[in-house]
């Protein structure tokens, strides 16, 4: 039996739980869609039900979605393009690197910066960054 997206999100908090595991749901980042001069978030779409399914189960929510649309936002369509190997999903190596950087700024923006004392001199030196 297939599920919906939402479904085996929160099976798997549920699951990490059980097994005494915290468990921190990340959205998807954005793809490189732009619409007015801004890249289309996915709050309707994958990125909210990542936060619905975190909100249900009582888990820690990093919305990467905002917080990498906000950094691409900022830099413009021409510094974004060398970002992305394909039209407009996979990232190049930058990318790539740019998008861990903003895991490890919604992670250290959490309460109690749950995984700060597992990061490396490279993430201490990343500044939280909540995307409200």
């Amino acid at each position: 039996m297939v599920h919906t997206y939402g479904w085996y999100m929160r099976k798997y908090v549920a699951d990490a739980k059980a097994k005494g595991a915290i468990p921190i749901v990340c959205s998807l980042v954005p793809r490189k869609i732009w619409k007015d001069g801004k890249i289309v978030r996915g709050a309707e779409s994958y990125g909210g039900w990542a936060r619905q399914a975190a909100e249900s189960q009582g888990a820690a929510f990093v919305d990467l979605n905002e917080i990498v649309a906000r950094r691409y936002d900022a830099l413009g369509e021409a510094q974004v393009e060398p970002l992305f190997g394909d039209p407009h999903t996979h990232t190049s190596r930058a990318g790539a690197e740019l998008n861990a950087e903003s895991v490890v700024a919604g992670l250290k923006a959490l309460p109690a910066n749950p995984v700060g004392r597992f990061l490396s001199a490279k993430g201490e030196a990343v500044k939280p960054e909540s995307p409200r």
